[in-house]
C-alpha cells in the first residue's frame, strides 16, 4: 500500500473528470502533477502541485483549477478537506480512517510494506569498493562499501535484479610494488635485515604474507633476480590480499556477487573488442589533443595517439585510449571493463567511486553511452573523504597498516552497525567527520543509538505487554481495532509510517540511500515522543492492563513502527536491536 499513491491516483480521476466535462481542456499531460507531504505539517496532510503544472499549458489561472480540482477532491470519503493556498497549491486533510489503514497495511504485509515494483526486474550492476588489491581497506573504502552495499539492497528491495560487483585493480604497476613489498617480508622471514624503500609498502600486514610465501617455496626465491620471481609472488600476493579484503568486508557484512580482474582483459581481446566496437560507429581515430589549460593530465602527450571522441557522447574532450609508444591508457581496459557489463545484459549500471575519481566522471559516462547507443545509463556516485575523530583529536594511523586507518580499525571500534548507519547520516557527495566517541554516546543526538531505542523499546513493550497477560502475537495485533487510534499523537506516528513506501522509491530513484537513515531518524523520534506522552497522560500509555482493546491498538502501532524500522535498518545492512546494553 502507498497512500501518497493512492490519492495521487484520486487526484489524475478528478483531472480527468474535468477535462471530460470541458473545465479542462482535452491533451495534457498530468506526469508532473504530484502528490507530497506539504513544507508544514499545519496546512495539512498532503498537497499537490497539480493547479501550478497545468494552468499554463491549459491557459488558465492556477487558482481556478484549483478551485475545482478541490471541489473534486473533497467529494471523497477519504478527504475532510481540500484547501486553496497561495497562487494555486492544493492541501489536503484526510480521514483518520486512512491512516489507520496504513497500519493495517504494514501489519499485513510485514517486512513486505513498502516493496515495489519499481525496478521491474531489470538488471543492475553496482560496482562499489574496488580498491587496489595492496593491503587493507582504509576507512575511506569503507565509506564506498556501505554506501555502495546499502544502495544495493535499496534497489534490490524497489524490485531490481541487483549484481554486487567488485572491479580488481590487478593489471597495473602497483600490483608489481605489492610483490616487491612481499618479497621483502620474504627475505625478513628468512632471518634477512631489509629497509622499506619509498614507493613500497612498509605495513606489517605483509608479514604473514612473506612467512606463508616461504612455507610455500622455501628458499627457492632467496637472493634471486626479480624476473625470476615477481610473476609468481606478484599472484601469490594478489589472492593474499583479496583474502584479507573479502575478510574486511566480510567484518562489515558484505559479500559480493562477483569479483572482475583487470589483469582478465590483457592478453585476452577483451580491449580490443571494446575499442573495435567503438572504431565501428566512427568514434575511433589518430590525432593530436591540444595542451591542456593549467595541470597537464598524465594521459595527454604532444604526439599523435589514438583517440576516443568522448566528445560526441557529452564529454569536454577526447580521451587517449593508446599511446604514441602503443601501450594502453589507463582509459582503455575500463572502457574494456564496462563493454563487458554491457555485453552481459545490464540495464543500468552504477559505479562507487572515491573523491579523487572525479575527473572520470565524464569521460565513463561517454564511453557507456557510446558502448551501448544511449541505452545504457551509467550513474557514477563519488564518496568524499571521511575524517576520525577520538578524544577530540583527528585519529590518523594505524600501526598494522603503517599510513592510514583502516576499516578493521574502525570496525573494532565501533561494530559494524554503528559504522554502517552513521556513514550513512550524510549525503555520499559531502564530507564526513566520524567522531567514534560519540557514534557510541547513548544519546538523542547520536542517530543509531536513537534509532535502534526506538526498536528496542517497542520489544520491550511487547514483553511488558506479554508478561500482563496481554496477547501480542501477530493474529491478535492484526485483528486491532484501530479505529481507537484518535489522538493526534498516534496519528502523527501512522502519517510518517505512510510516508515510507513514498520515501523509498525517492530514494531508489535519486540512488540515495542516506534518505533511508534520515527517515529512520524522524521516526524514531514520532514514536519516542509518543512514549513520553504516555507518562503523563494514561491513554497514551501503550500498556494499560484494565484495557486491553486499547493495548491491541497500540501495540499494533508499535508494532508497525518495528516493521518499518526493521526494514530500513535491513536496507541500511544494520541488525535491529532487540533489547539495549
Amino acid at each position: 500500500m502507498n497512500l501518497f499513491t493512492d490519492i495521487r491516483s484520486l487526484v489524475l480521476d478528478c483531472l480527468t473528470a474535468m477535462v471530460d466535462e470541458g473545465t479542462l481542456p482535452e491533451g495534457l499531460d498530468f506526469a508532473n502533477v504530484a502528490v507530497e507531504p506539504p513544507r508544514d505539517a499545519a496546512h495539512g496532510d498532503m498537497a499537490t502541485n497539480a493547479a501550478m503544472v497545468l494552468a499554463k499549458p491549459a491557459k488558465m489561472k492556477p487558482r481556478d483549477v484549483a478551485d475545482a480540482l478541490a471541489g473534486k477532491l473533497a467529494a471523497d470519503a477519504r478527504v475532510t478537506s481540500a484547501e486553496v493556498a497561495g497562487p494555486g497549491f492544493l492541501n489536503l486533510r484526510l480521514d483518520r480512517s486512512s491512516w489507520q489503514s496504513v497500519l493495517g497495511a504494514v501489519l499485513a504485509e510485514d517486512i513486505k510494506f513498502g516493496r515495489s515494483d519499481l525496478g521491474a526486474g531489470k538488471r543492475v550492476n553496482v560496482e562499489y569498493v574496488s580498491a587496489n588489491p595492496t593491503g587493507p581497506l582504509h576507512v575511506g573504502h569503507t565509506r564506498g562499501a556501505v554506501f555502495g552495499d546499502a544502495l544495493a539492497s535499496l534497489l534490490d528491495f524497489v524490485g531490481y535484479d541487483v549484481t554486487r560487483e567488485y572491479y580488481i585493480n590487478d593489471g597495473g604497476g602497483q600490483v608489481d610494488v605489492l610483490a616487491r613489498s612481499v618479497y621483502l617480508r620474504y627475505l625478513e622471514a628468512h632471518g634477512q635485515e631489509v629497509a622499506f624503500v619509498d614507493g613500497t609498502y612498509p605495513g606489517d600486514y605483509l608479514v604473514p604474507v612473506g612467512q606463508a610465501l616461504k612455507d610455500k617455496v622455501g628458499d627457492a626465491y632467496v637472493n634471486q633476480p626479480e624476473d625470476v620471481w615477481l610473476e609468481e609472488i606478484r599472484n601469490f600476493a594478489t589472492d593474499a590480499m583479496m583474502d584479507l579484503i573479502r575478510a574486511d568486508l566480510a567484518s562489515l557484512g558484505i559479500q559480493m556477487d562477483k569479483f572482475f580482474s583487470e589483469k582478465s582483459l590483457y592478453g585476452t581481446g577483451l580491449i580490443e573488442s571494446a575499442l573495435k566496437s567503438l572504431d565501428d560507429k566512427g568514434l575511433i581515430y589518430e590525432g593530436v589533443l591540444e595542451p591542456p589549460k593549467g595541470k597537464k593530465p598524465d594521459d595527454w602527450e604532444p604526439r599523435e595517439q589514438t583517440l576516443f571522441k568522448s566528445t560526441e557522447h557529452g564529454d569536454d574532450v577526447d580521451r587517449p585510449v593508446k599511446k604514441s609508444d602503443g601501450a594502453w591508457t589507463y582509459f582503455a581496459p575500463d572502457i574494456a571493463y564496462h563493454y563487458d557489463k554491457v555485453e552481459r545484459g545490464f540495464d543500468m549500471l552504477i559505479d562507487i567511486f572515491g573523491a579523487d575519481h572525479g575527473g572520470y566522471v565524464k569521460r565513463m559516462k561517454a564511453a557507456v553511452s557510446a558502448l551501448s547507443d544511449g541505452r545504457v545509463p551509467l550513474d557514477i556516485k563519488l564518496c568524499q573523504l571521511v575524517k576520525l575523530f577520538k578524544d577530540g583529536q583527528e585519529f590518523k594511523m594505524s600501526k598494522r597498516a603503517g599510513t592510514f586507518v583502516t576499516l578493521r580499525d574502525v570496525v573494532d571500534a565501533v561494530g559494524p552497525d554503528v559504522t554502517r548507519f552513521m556513514l550513512l547520516t550524510r549525503k555520499n557527495d559531502q564530507g564526513f567527520d566520524f567522531d567514534l566517541d560519540k557514534a557510541l554516546e547513548q544519546s538523542k543526538d547520536n542517530p543509531v543509538f536513537y534509532v535502534q531505542y526506538a526498536n528496542a523499546r517497542i520489544c520491550s513493550t511487547l514483553r511488558k505487554a506479554a508478561e500482563a497477560g496481554i496477547a501480542t502475537d501477530d493474529a491478535t495485533l492484526a485483528a486491532a481495532d484501530l479505529t481507537l487510534l484518535q489522538d493526534a499523537a498516534q496519528l502523527t506516528v501512522a502519517k510518517k509510517l505512510a510516508e515510507w513506501p513514498r520515501l523509498v522509491e525517492i530514494a531508489a530513484r535519486t540512488n540515495e540511500p542516506h534518505r533511508v537513515a534520515f527517515y529512520l531518524y524522524d521516526l524514531a523520534s514520532e514514536l519516542h515522543g509518543l512514549y513520553h506522552l504516555g507518562k503523563t497522560n494514561e491513554d497514551l500509555r501503550f500498556v494499560n492492563e484494565s484495557n486491553p482493546s486499547a493495548t491491541h491498538a497500540k501495540m499494533a502501532l508499535a508494532k508497525a513502527v518495528s516493521i518499518v524500522i526493521s526494514a530500513g535498518l535491513g536496507i541500511l545492512g544494520v541488525t535491529p536491536a532487540q533489547e539495549m546494553r
